[in-house]
């Protein structure tokens, strides 16, 4: 059988009956205030501001993947997200995280306090207000 990658709409948009890639259109992020994580994310990453969208508030991303930051009434458990960046916007990322005195590491266990990791790239974890690892990284591993 055919893969699906291959075929159809780079816009998203598809009739019925076309084929069409498979692809991730959004992400729901749990956050104990929606909206500070939202400005978090977009200040540190210097993206567009965040809007409403529903009972979301949502950030896009450039690849047309939105995140959209929910609050729910429960608990949650901590997750890590990770974004591939160039080498220039590395460098405005790392800057900001140093000039806003925001802990960073170059692991996501937390035993490189105020380093970056160099190994096959660069890259930096940071904690967004909701708890979640926000990792930092200028190549992928695989």
């Amino acid at each position: 059988m055919p893969r699906r990658t291959d075929r159809g709409a780079a816009d998203g948009r598809h009739d019925r009956g076309d084929a069409m890639p498979i692809q991730l259109s959004r992400i729901i992020i749990f956050a104990k205030d929606k909206r500070a994580s939202a400005r978090f994310l977009t200040d540190l990453l210097d993206l567009d501001d965040p809007a409403p969208a529903g009972i979301f508030v949502a950030v896009r991303l450039a690849d047309g993947v939105t995140l959209h930051y929910a609050q729910p009434a429960a608990d949650f458990p901590r997750q890590r997200y990770t974004f591939l960046v160039g080498e220039d916007d590395f460098d405005a990322i790392y800057a900001r995280v140093r000039d806003q005195g925001l802990t960073f590491w170059a692991d996501p266990y937390r035993r490189t306090a105020g380093q970056i990791a160099v190994h096959d790239g660069r890259g930096l974890y940071v904690d967004d207000p909701s708890g979640h690892i926000l990792e930092i990284v200028t190549r992928t591993t695989w």
